[in-house]
């Protein structure tokens, strides 16, 4: 898996980096230290998968990400941060990125939530998982499962998609095309008033269709 690292302070950048290159399945091919040059390298380097800095200056993190996922929904986005405002989680979320991880982790425990996005899955911390489960629980969305009325397909489709799972994999599961996982979940976001495929399985663990991770 291709990636590149956007981060403005130096000495993570180059601790990302060693913590990658222990497992031969990244490949770091590039770094930006700021917002504006990185999405000129997104571009040129076609990376699989970018972990982003959230606050960075001119360009925001939030604003990287935005564009990425508009000319290339396909590349995977993980936010990696110190914050965990709920504001943060929320926009960084709503514009559909891939994960949510906090710097502070442990080593060990970063990895092994990208090896995760490595095989499609969605990710993020615990305690930002908390967050935005509270946030989920503040909004105009069902408070109860009953009341979203979602079709027997749409609900397989949820309990996957809050496994982690990805469009491919959903649809291999379901023995049903891309396209119709497609639908599935638009009209799952649509029902449950969220705006992203995260907040979606954070409601989904939220109320009991499956397990968090």
């Amino acid at each position: 898996m291709r990636v590149l690292i956007i981060d403005d302070h130096p000495l993570f950048r180059k601790g990302a980096r060693q913590l990658l290159e222990m497992d031969a399945r990244f490949e770091v091919v590039g770094e930006a230290d700021d917002g504006a040059s990185s999405i000129a390298q997104t571009r040129q380097l076609d990376p699989d998968l970018v972990l982003l800095d959230l606050n960075m200056k001119p360009v925001s993190g939030i604003e990287v990400l935005r564009r990425i996922k508009q000319e290339r929904g396909d590349i995977m986005v993980v936010m990696l941060t110190v914050s965990d405002q709920g504001e943060d989680i929320a926009k960084a979320i709503q514009l559909g990125a891939d994960g949510y991880l906090l710097k502070d982790m442990e080593p060990e425990d970063m990895l092994a939530k990208l090896t995760q996005v490595s095989q499609g899955q969605i990710v993020m911390d615990d305690n930002v998982a908390n967050l935005l489960a509270n946030l989920l629980k503040s909004g105009e969305h069902p408070l109860l499962p009953e009341d979203a009325n979602l079709t027997e397909r749409e609900t397989e489709t949820l309990v996957l998609l809050a496994e982690g799972l990805n469009n491919k994999r959903i649809a291999r599961r379901l023995n049903i095309s891309d396209g119709t996982v497609k639908v599935h979940i638009k009209n799952i976001l649509r029902k449950l008033k969220v705006r992203s495929r995260l907040e979606a399985a954070i409601w989904a663990i939220n109320n009991g269709f499956a397990e968090g991770r």
